[in-house]
């Protein structure tokens, strides 16, 4: 099975292209996830952390 796919990805022209691709939008991805958490304030964070024990905020339909 390996060997039908490995040749029938060879037969494809240009198809070298998209591991790159893949692999370069991964690491773009997770360079800006590291540079937003890195540059986070602490405010944001404390906020978005209390959020699911803030009971102001929950409609409870009894």
């Amino acid at each position: 099975m390996l060997k039908f796919v490995k040749n029938h990805m060879e037969s494809i022209s240009g198809i070298e292209i998209y591991p790159i691709i893949s692999l370069l939008i991964f690491f773009i991805f997770f360079v800006a996830l590291f540079y937003w958490v890195i540059t986070a304030k602490k405010e944001y964070i404390t906020t978005v952390s209390n959020l699911p024990l803030d009971n102001k905020n929950n409609n409870t339909t009894s």
